[in-house]
């Protein structure tokens, strides 16, 4: 089997250090989770890292120390709310394979990397019914967003929109995309392609 690129983006780039944010917005419980399981993993994810793994499964997950972009939300929702997205996607996936893309040449969905490709993950949050409208105004990001966007080279990155903004009200985000987990002003550095929200019930 191809695994040729198999991540399919969370390019790796320079970091962007935030020297501080202007104000904490309001932000709703189930949102403050995510975040907060997010944050925890600035520090502690310090490399990134888009190798193929052979995970387990469910709850496979590579070394904390190291991962891509996908591995911060994959993460985010199961310290927070134990939501295993390798699993939501993998189940999708073998339900309804063909409404996938085929970006990666695969006949079959493979549990180890599918819920790491962010088109999947893209797809995933669409066939949930949790895509929001893609918009240049900062102030429709709420915290605990996901938004994923197209970096050089048409390479998809995902990230997770913080409670944090920059002096001009652009909301931060937390991502890995090249120098481990960071929080970042990022939102607007790339195209926006995707506008997620996933609130877990």
């Amino acid at each position: 089997m191809r695994r040729r690129g198999f991540l399919a983006g969370c390019l790796a780039l320079p970091a962007i250090v935030t020297s501080g944010a202007a104000r904490a917005q309001t932000v709703d419980p189930w949102a403050r989770k995510l975040i907060d399981a997010a944050k925890t993993q600035v520090g502690v994810t310090v490399h990134y890292d888009p190798a193929y793994t052979k995970l387990a499964y469910p709850g496979g997950d590579v070394p904390r120390e190291r991962g891509v972009c996908t591995d911060v939300i994959i993460r985010a929702y199961r310290d927070a709310f134990d939501v295993d997205l390798q699993q939501l996607v993998h189940q999708d996936m073998k339900a309804a394979f063909g409404k996938y893309p085929k970006t990666w040449g695969l006949s079959r969905p493979d549990r180890n990397i599918d819920h790491r490709r962010v088109p999947n993950l893209e797809t995933w949050f669409k066939r949930q019914n949790l895509a929001l409208p893609v918009t240049s105004v900062a102030g429709d990001y709420r915290p605990g967003d996901l938004v994923s966007q197209r970096l050089p080279g048409n390479l998809p990155h995902i990230a997770i929109v913080t409670d944090e903004t920059t002096w001009g009200g652009t909301p931060l985000v937390v991502h890995n995309i090249g120098a481990g987990a960071r929080i970042e002003d990022r939102l607007f550095a790339f195209d926006l392609v995707g506008h997620f929200r996933f609130e877990p019930v």
